[in-house]
């Protein structure tokens, strides 16, 4: 995208802003339509497909048996992944994950690990010797702004409704993943003055600074990711907050439905 066309993208949506507006008619406080399916890869112990407005994610969750920790030799073991195709957007490329892939990993990690929510000690075969590993794969299918959030539902519903295949290794029945909590992410984004929930791709581009709030079902705060350059005020974090607790009820509803 040229500098050109960037700063008349940036014009629109700050000119918009200043009159309480943003490009698809949505309230500042507001977030896209959300829709889950389940089970969509049949060889996964575990999938979902996330549309987010335009945004489109594809979450699986693989699950085999391996070796723990020494530092944990108790726990079973997860790991996030995330690929960012060209499939999903002209600017990404193929190769070894980007930094930009690496964050978005991280973060629906850390929201899945800070909050609990696998009951890892119930995923150990033999402590020191054996456990099993959860893989989650976020795969962007159509990138149209807020990967994170779209992602991180994704995963979670995807872990919910996924089989640890107990059987397939000989060590007896199938069973549920152990769950015991569902985190939530929202994400924002600051431009110039004005603070809007699951940004559209064009609002990421021009944002001054991007946060990512993960709470979970007590409405306490379990991951935050802070991007970009720009800053936000200790009052703009506490609004921000306050609003990811209130959002994250709504979409943990209908993760749980």
């Amino acid at each position: 995208m040229s500098g050109v066309v960037s700063e008349i993208m940036r014009d629109q949506i700050h000119r918009l802003a200043s009159r309480g507006m943003r490009e698809d008619g949505r309230a500042f406080d507001e977030a896209r339509k959300l829709s889950i399916e389940l089970g969509i890869l049949e060889m996964a112990e575990g999938s979902a497909r996330v549309r987010l407005g335009d945004t489109d994610v594809l979450v699986g969750v693989k699950i085999d048996v391996g070796t723990p920790f020494p530092d944990k030799p108790a726990d079973g073991i997860l790991m996030t992944g995330a690929e960012l195709r060209p499939l999903a957007h002209p600017d990404f490329g193929a190769g070894p994950p980007s930094e930009d892939a690496v964050e978005l990993a991280r973060v629906v990690d850390r929201g899945i690990r800070e909050s609990g929510m696998l009951d890892l000690k119930k995923l150990a075969i033999a402590p020191g010797e054996k456990v099993y590993m959860v893989h989650v794969d976020v795969q962007p299918l159509d990138h149209f702004g807020n990967l994170f959030d779209a992602a991180c539902v994704g995963a979670v519903a995807a872990l919910r409704n996924s089989i640890v295949p107990a059987s397939r290794f000989g060590f007896g029945a199938d069973f549920p993943l152990p769950v015991q909590e569902s985190p939530v992410s929202m994400t924002f984004v600051k431009a110039g003055a004005h603070i809007m929930l699951d940004p559209t791709l064009r609002e990421e581009l021009v944002a001054d600074a991007r946060l990512t709030v993960t709470t979970d079902s007590k409405g306490d705060i379990r991951a935050m990711q802070k991007g970009l350059s720009g800053a936000y005020t200790f009052g703009e974090l506490k609004d921000c907050v306050q609003l990811a607790r209130r959002k994250a009820a709504d979409v943990r509803a209908q993760v749980l439905a």
